[in-house]
C-alpha cells in the first residue's frame, strides 16, 4: 500500500512540473478564432519580407548609377 500511494504521488508532482510545457503561450484575444490568429501572423510575415526586399532594391539602386 505504501508503494502504491508513493508512486501516485510521485505521478501526480511530476504531472503538476510538466503542466507549464504543455501551456499555451499566448491566448488569443476574446472573440478571435485561431484561423484569425493565424491570418494575421502571416500577412505581418509577408509585410515584413516585402518590406526586407524594398530595402535591398533600395541599397542596390545607388550602385548601379555609379
Amino acid at each position: 500500500m505504501k508503494k502504491l500511494l508513493t508512486l501516485i504521488f510521485a505521478l501526480a508532482v511530476a504531472f503538476s512540473l510538466t503542466m507549464p510545457a504543455f501551456a499555451q503561450e499566448a491566448a488569443p484575444a476574446a472573440g478571435e478564432t485561431k484561423a484569425e490568429t493565424k491570418a494575421e501572423k502571416k500577412k505581418e510575415k509577408k509585410k515584413k519580407k516585402k518590406e526586407a526586399k524594398e530595402e535591398k532594391k533600395e541599397e542596390t539602386k545607388p550602385a548601379e548609377t555609379k
